[in-house]
This record gives structure tokens, C-alpha cells and sequence, in this order.
């Protein structure tokens, strides 16, 4: 799997969660991007929030179909299938983003995720 599959992804993501922000006080990156605050505080928020826990669903599962997509397209020229389904949870993505760091207000979360959720999946990683 190219790494310039998983900056297309992280890319095409940028615009479908304009509406994270008004869900957390956190800040998206100085780029504009998902900070692993923002999703940290929506996934603690979630149990008693309904906007944020619509807002993390809508997050996640833009962030699965995404990578699913962009994998799709890179078998279509050729790249390996991965060993197996991709998956992708509330726990999974805290899990992934935990190495960031608590205060991780310009670190974008999105790569983070997806990278791990390729790697759960067995998918083949290149430059």
C-alpha cells in the first residue's frame, strides 16, 4: 500500500468533518486538520453527548470507508490485498492516537488511525 494512498485518504477525509470543531473546545491543527485532541475529547464525550457521539460515528466511519475505498482503487493497479478485514472501533481509535500524547493539538489524528487500521489489518505498507 503506497503511502500516497494514505495522504489521499487523509486529504479526502479534510472535508467531510467540518462539523467536529463546534463538538469540542479543542483545536484542529494549525493546518486545519483533525488533532488527536479534538478526537480524544469527542471519544470522551460520547457517552453523554449525542452530538459528539454522532459526530465520532460519523468521524470513524468516514475515516473506515475512506481507507476501504482508497484500498479498493490500489488493487484495481495492482497493490497486495491485506491479510484482513479492516476494522475500526471507539477503542481502536484511542488506542491508535494514545502514543500522541495528551495535549496533542497539532499532531492530525486521521493518519494516526488509518495507518493503524491498515496495520491491524495486515495490509502492506511502502514508501
Amino acid at each position: 500500500m503506497p503511502v500516497r494512498f494514505i495522504r489521499t485518504a487523509c486529504a479526502a477525509l479534510a472535508g467531510l468533518f467540518v462539523t467536529v470543531a463546534p463538538v469540542c473546545a479543542q483545536a484542529s491543527t494549525s493546518r486545519g486538520q483533525i488533532s488527536v485532541a479534538q478526537v480524544k475529547a469527542m471519544l470522551d464525550q460520547a457517552a453523554t453527548n449525542p452530538t459528539a457521539r454522532q459526530t465520532l460515528t460519523a468521524y470513524l466511519a468516514g475515516a473506515g470507508e475512506t481507507a476501504g475505498w482508497l484500498l479498493d482503487a490500489g488493487r484495481d493497479h495492482g497493490a497486495p490485498p491485506c491479510a484482513r478485514r479492516l476494522t475500526l472501533d471507539a477503542q481502536q481509535a484511542r488506542d491508535a492516537i494514545a502514543s500522541a500524547g495528551n495535549g496533542a493539538t497539532e499532531t492530525p489524528a486521521t493518519p494516526l488511525i488509518i495507518r493503524d487500521m491498515l496495520k491491524r489489518a495486515g495490509c502492506r505498507l511502502s514508501e
